[in-house]
């Protein structure tokens, strides 16, 4: 049986309309948190079933490739793929997160010393727009940027839930809203870490090169 290049090309272009909804979601999530804004949160919970919806329908076509013996090219193109399927379904779940516990402070007061989490926010979204972005172009260089990355958003995390933590101990009336907060700076490194995952498969994708577990410009 000849393999099937016509369903590669669904495959991937499936792959690319679920990527745009999982950049969108973040981007929506991240907004109403920081403007306080519920109808763009309830979008972004709404956006999460399309993710799942489109995980499921990448890994029917890539299982069915998979059983018309694909050459070296063809089975990188697949394997990449449902991996970063994986990453952007766990992105719409981190982000859905993000949205829902937004909804559950919008209905507290602000903390008399509120958290600036803007900088993991824009740090974040960029990781995981050039991650994408990397994939879609072939551009090796960009990957490899968004990977070291990941330790600077794993320190902005580590310092807020330092910050919350002293929150917490100075007003115990801050224990519900710090609680909240603690799980949203979370969910934003764990998208930081499927930016990065995304990254490394965009280039074993176009390069051939495993780089996952390597320290930078050391593969």
């Amino acid at each position: 049986m000849a393999f099937d290049q016509q369903a590669l090309s669904q495959f991937k272009e499936k792959l690319l309309i679920m990527a745009s909804h999982a950049e969108s979601v973040v981007t929506r999530a991240v907004r109403a948190h920081l403007d306080r804004d519920e109808p763009l949160a309830q979008q972004a919970l709404e956006t999460d079933e399309i993710i799942d919806q489109f995980e499921i329908q990448i890994d029917r076509i890539a299982l069915d490739l998979l059983s018309q013996n694909p050459g070296e090219l063809e089975l990188r193109h697949i394997t990449c793929g449902m991996k970063i399927a994986q990453d952007l379904e766990r992105v719409g779940d981190e982000a859905t997160t993000i949205a829902s516990r937004s909804i559950e402070l919008m209905a507290l007061p602000t903390l008399d010393t509120p958290l600036d989490i803007a900088e993991m926010t824009f740090l974040v979204n960029a990781m995981l727009k050039d991650a994408l972005d990397s994939f879609v172009v072939g551009n090796t260089v960009l990957a490899r940027g968004v990977i070291p990355r990941d330790r600077q958003v794993d320190e902005l995390n580590y310092t807020y839930q330092r910050q919350l933590t002293e929150l917490m101990e100075a007003e115990s009336n801050n224990i519900r809203r710090c609680l909240h907060l603690g799980v949203i700076t979370k969910c934003l490194e764990r998208i930081g870490d499927h930016a990065k995952n995304i990254a490394e498969d965009a280039v074993l994708l176009h390069e051939g090169t495993d780089i996952r577990h390597s320290e930078p410009g050391t593969e």
